[in-house]
């Protein structure tokens, strides 16, 4: 099966891989440089326009490379041959036109785009020495789900490294990382060299929303408690025609409190 050749680091689309997971991996690494006064680079790539221009062709080698049967890889294919599209221009539909590049998105299909990734990781973070020691028994590289990255690295020069192999690497295929959205979180560091990605720095924060959970450089989850908090009370507050409805039960409510409001101040409880 093509799940078991993908990289463990990468918890998108997998059964039983969460979100959840990579938030509290990531958690555990920082807490870990801060107590132990290790330095950490954390670089977040953003993907620009996601798989728009991605090279089909190289989708279909990668399905083959991950072993997906050719009858499977063939009716994947046949799905995007010939497909065309009008798009509205100043209120008008344009002509009919071949779509040639990029992978559908929001279907059930879309899963298998992110061999794309995969690929690219597995490729750019091959050597050993751009590893961070997690545990005392693991390394890692980076944490990704579907195309969110999470690059990490000790020094500056590594992180530098893995950027420019990973920026390499992806307009291979046809990808383009996003340079303004991409940003930096050091910890314990004393190098102040930039990281740049094509020439242009990447802006160095305090503060990542990391998979819809906060990562600061204080560690900790002081500051995701509170937004939980606050984007919880905020829910709760704009449906007040439910709350002073006497059409609806107490059961109704708590029901619908549960649902809408419980779920929101919980996400990402378990990191």
């Amino acid at each position: 099966p093509v799940d078991t050749q993908l990289r463990d680091q990468q918890a998108g689309f997998r059964k039983d891989r969460w979100c959840t997971d990579q938030i509290s991996t990531l958690r555990f690494i920082v807490e870990q440089s801060i107590e132990w006064n290790s330095p950490l680079y954390t670089n977040f790539l953003d993907y620009k326009n996601a798989f728009d221009g991605v090279d089909r062709r190289i989708l279909w080698n990668l399905l083959r490379h991950y072993d997906a049967p050719e009858k499977i890889v063939n009716i994947i294919r046949n799905s995007y041959d010939g497909l065309h599209c009008k798009v509205v221009r100043r209120g008008q539909l344009t002509d009919t036109f071949e779509v040639k590049t990029g992978a559908r998105q929001g279907c059930l299909l879309s899963p298998f785009s992110l061999l794309v990734i995969d690929w690219i990781m597995k490729t750019a973070t091959s050597q050993d020495t751009l590893r961070i020691q997690s545990t005392t028994s693991m390394q890692l590289d980076d944490l990704d789900f579907a195309n969110d990255l999470a690059l990490l690295s000790h020094t500056q020069l590594q992180m530098q490294m893995k950027t420019n192999n990973i920026v390499a690497d992806s307009e291979a295929v046809g990808l383009n990382i996003h340079q303004e959205k991409s940003k930096i979180l050091r910890y314990k560091t004393t190098n102040t060299n930039l990281i740049t990605l094509g020439g242009e720095i990447l802006e160095d924060v305090e503060t990542f929303t990391y998979l819809g959970s906060i990562i600061d450089k204080q560690g900790g989850s002081d500051s995701e408690v509170r937004a939980r908090m606050g984007k919880a009370r905020a829910v709760f507050l704009q449906p007040k025609n439910i709350w002073n409805s006497n059409q609806l039960s107490v059961n109704i409510k708590v029901k619908f409190f549960n649902t809408n409001v419980k779920t929101v101040q919980l996400y990402g409880a378990k990191t």
